[in-house]
């Protein structure tokens, strides 16, 4: 399995946990990454809707969702989703599988990008070319993004941007759409309602609510409400935080603590957050200049990000605010504020190289205050800890969100989105967004607030809905869309194959051993001591012994194998001491490293 970031952070109270047998609809078997596509998919019949979650229901990142009407076709999101190192070694990440828009590329009509984070929109330059180069069509800020994005691939065209605003109605092929406001942590997000003839199909995109003490603002409940008063077939909603109850924390509220401790410290604040939080970096830019502070951005993603807000007019500092770090010491340290990536306590990020004294222009200090804006991502508690370790040694102030609201999630907890599903009152719910077990928590919302079970689809990545007779039933159909995993391993983008995945985490586990032994092809006898070379393995000065004995293992396999055999065989005294060394080194170091048997003969 393949490990995913999870940056969630809020929802209503948590449904009953009352037992009654649910009914709502779940694809039997989840796909598996090795799973070949060998039956290509039924065509979609006539008036029916289809739906395909190509990514982004069993994971959290590589969104990219599908609508199939007639002869149209429309794709929403094209993200992609970090890997772990140690469960698949070398790749960079994994994006959606496109087989399906492959085959209906004629149909397809455009691809609609509900923002600009990396998991919404970093796959379009490996896919777009695969599904024809359709327009893109999204807000200005994430247009931009994109934009940038293509920049780091100037062999790949750039795509046709398209603006829109929302509540602006647009038609691509037979279908309408229109754009919805909606409150996440990076401006310009929306959410979409399209048109059928049987119904809006509603997809939220990621969100959350601007609300007081979990009552929604005036802005939240004329932009639902306008929605709510249409005819709603389904509803596709954000599960990233369903899993946590009641509203998650308004970004105004820790924009607020964060202003109070800027405004209070004597001496430097350095604040460590996510590059992606954009709504948050500019506010505190503008906070800084409040109190006439000089401004340092560490960290290329942030520095990026700062010139992307610049460009959508998002931010616009006065001149003398953002400085170099090497003019810092001209300035008093409480006039100072750093915005630096690497609160996950990335190794060569800017606070940890700050931590490690490794920054030439910052050098920490007891009247530095270090605030950790970001929540801990599942799987980064060991180099958060170290983070925090190293900062503490040079005498600063941590503050983070355990001891302080300093960071708040960009997704709406399970009260929110209870909330939303009402107020959307839609016939049918999909969840999607999140972990199957999200999934499965959103179902329960959804029920928790009226909807029916039978009119719940929790889909796994491939999955195909669709909405039959008119919009009078949903269903889950046997057939699949290939969803196998696709991987970006350097610039080869595709299904690697399992194999040179174990391999990978092989060599990084236990290593390489090589045997080189060089035979005399006339007499079948080694014609020197066999030689070795062991990567990642053992020390070889240190295991002379073991060598040794290696050694007598592969010559005796070698001469056995050749006695009698004119002209040799060298493929099966390859096997044969492959199979003999492994099977000693495993018995005695308990590993088992790559062998590669190198025979020569002469």
């Amino acid at each position: 399995m393949i490990k995913t970031t999870n940056s969630s952070s809020g929802a209503t109270s948590r449904p009953s946990t009352q037992k009654r047998t649910n009914t709502y609809k779940t694809p039997q078997k989840q796909t598996h990454p090795s799973k070949k596509y060998v039956m290509k998919t039924p065509a979609v019949e006539k008036d029916v809707i289809r739906i395909i979650p190509l990514g982004g229901v069993e994971e959290v990142g590589k969104n990219m969702l599908v609508l199939e009407f007639n002869d149209d076709i429309l794709i929403f999101d094209c993200g992609f989703q970090f890997v772990s190192e140690e469960d698949a070694p070398g790749i960079d990440y994994i994006i959606p599988n496109v087989k399906y828009l492959q085959e209906n590329k004629h149909k397809i009509k455009a691809l609609i990008v509900t923002h600009g984070h990396l998991d919404h929109i970093a796959a379009i330059p490996y896919i777009m070319d695969k599904i024809g180069n359709p327009p893109i069509y999204a807000r200005n800020l994430t247009n931009i993004m994109i934009k940038k994005r293509m920049e780091e691939f100037p062999r790949v065209a750039m795509p046709n941007l398209k603006d829109v605003k929302p509540r602006e109605r647009i038609r691509l092929g037979n279908l309408s759409l229109k754009f919805i406001d909606v409150t996440h942590s990076i401006p310009d997000s929306m959410g979409i309602s399209i048109e059928t003839p049987f119904g809006n199909v509603v997809i939220t995109g990621d969100l959350k609510l601007e609300h007081v003490d979990g009552i929604p603002t005036e802005k939240e409940e004329r932009n639902w409400g306008d929605i709510g008063k249409e005819n709603n077939i389904l509803l596709i909603a954000d599960s990233t935080n369903v899993e946590k109850p009641g509203f998650s924390i308004p970004e105004s509220n820790i924009l607020d603590n964060i202003e109070e401790i800027i405004k209070k410290v004597d001496g430097r604040v350095i604040i460590g957050t996510f590059a992606s939080q954009f709504e948050r970096m500019v506010k505190i830019i503008n906070i800084a200049e409040k109190y006439n502070k000089k401004v340092v951005t560490e960290g290329r993603s942030i520095k990026t990000n700062i010139e992307i807000a610049k460009l959508a007019g998002l931010l616009n500092p006065r001149k003398e605010t953002l400085i170099a770090p090497q003019d810092i010491s001209n300035y008093p340290p409480d006039k100072i504020l750093i915005l630096a990536t690497g609160a996950q306590g990335e190794e060569f990020a800017a606070l940890m190289r700050m931590a490690t004294k490794k920054n030439k222009y910052i050098q920490l200090g007891k009247r530095d205050t270090i605030i950790l804006s970001s929540s801990i991502v599942p799987g980064n508690e060991i180099s958060v800890r170290k983070l925090k370790d190293n900062l503490s040694r040079h005498d600063v102030k941590i503050i983070n969100y355990q001891v302080s609201d300093v960071h708040s999630t960009g997704h709406g907890n399970a009260g929110e989105l209870a909330w939303i599903n009402k107020m959307v009152n839609a016939k049918y719910f999909m969840p999607a967004y999140g972990h199957h077990s999200m999934l499965k928590i959103h179902a329960e919302v959804a029920r928790s607030v009226g909807m029916k079970d039978e009119n719940i689809i929790v889909p796994d990545d491939g999955s195909i809905v669709e909405i039959q007779d008119g919009g009078k039933k949903i269903v889950v159909r046997k057939e699949k869309a290939p969803s196998s995993i696709m991987m970006v391993d350097g610039f080869s983008v595709g299904d690697i194959q399992e194999v040179v995945i174990r391999d990978r985490q092989t060599l990084a586990q236990d290593g390489i051993f090589v045997a080189i032994a060089t035979v005399d092809v006339n007499t079948g006898k080694l014609r020197k001591s066999p030689d070795i070379i062991s990567r990642g393995f053992v020390y070889l000065r240190e295991s002379q012994e073991l060598l040794q004995q290696t050694r007598k293992i592969i010559k005796k396999t070698v001469e056995d194998g050749a006695e009698g055999m004119r002209p040799i065989n060298f493929e099966t005294i390859k096997k044969e001491v492959t199979d003999n060394v492994g099977r000693f080194l495993l018995k005695k170091t308990d590993k088992r490293p790559i062998i590669i048997p190198v025979i020569l003969g002469v």
